[in-house]
């Protein structure tokens, strides 16, 4: 299923968060635990949505894994897998629900690692934002071992309860967009923002108080299900 939905708030709007995971009604009540998965050439770098997001959830209670993994600039996938497998094992202590969100390379990652049985504890989400075309990748030797889609044969599910993409109308990584080249395939359910490019910082992704709302969502929804993330083109028309 594929859902497009017009975006709000993306530029500038970094909001103050001041209230625990308990007090919002619609919140989950419990801590979570998350893991946050970079791209290709990220620094994590100030301003990023991903950097924001680590210390907007952090303030509110939730435990965050944001690793700088190993040579970005010219990653290897055996290596980040390495990387994926004890970071995602780290979060099996403890109470809370578990939530993996991917960016870029590193939604290859998630998917290489799933085909690979390399997901040592079954999390909760997965959000693939932007995921870049195996084509796109493969145009590129120091990143072109990641491009091949791996056979998933069923394993989705196996790893993670409820993964969602989210990708944009315009992305130049991955032409045909998330929905043609993923989602369907998949059977995954995807999320379209128009104009929203590679949702990097150049598209300015940076803060990103949607994400942050269906983060903590007590219920695995969609992201744009509520009031409160993003409202579908439709439902602004009416």
């Amino acid at each position: 299923m594929t859902t497009e939905y017009a975006m709000t708030g993306q530029y500038g709007m970094t909001g103050q968060y001041a209230t625990t995971a308990s007090a919002t009604p619609g919140y989950a009540t419990a801590p979570g635990r998350f893991l946050l998965l970079h791209g290709w050439q990220h620094h994590r770098p100030a301003g990023h949505w991903q950097r924001w997001l680590t210390d907007r959830l952090t303030a509110v209670g939730h435990t965050v894994r944001y690793p700088q993994l190993p040579d970005p600039d010219e990653p290897d996938l055996e290596h980040w897998l390495a990387e994926l497998r004890a970071h995602v094992g780290e979060l099996s202590g403890g109470e809370g629900r578990r939530t993996v969100i991917c960016h870029s390379l590193g939604c290859l990652l998630w998917l290489h690692a799933v085909a690979r049985d390399a997901v040592p504890v079954p999390v909760d989400r997965v959000l693939l934002v932007a995921p870049p075309a195996p084509e796109f990748v493969q145009q590129h030797p120091r990143i072109a071992e990641f491009g091949p889609l791996p056979t998933l044969a069923g394993r989705l599910r196996a790893a993670a309860s409820h993964t969602r993409i989210v990708g944009s109308d315009d992305d130049p990584c991955c032409p045909r967009g998330a929905a043609a080249t993923y989602g369907d395939p998949l059977g995954l359910p995807t999320d379209v923002l128009p104009g929203a490019g590679h949702l990097d910082l150049a598209a300015g992704y940076g803060p990103w108080p949607e994400l942050l709302a269906w983060a903590r969502e007590a219920e695995a929804t969609a992201l744009g299900a509520g009031a409160r993330v993003l409202r579908s083109r439709h439902e602004i028309q009416q």
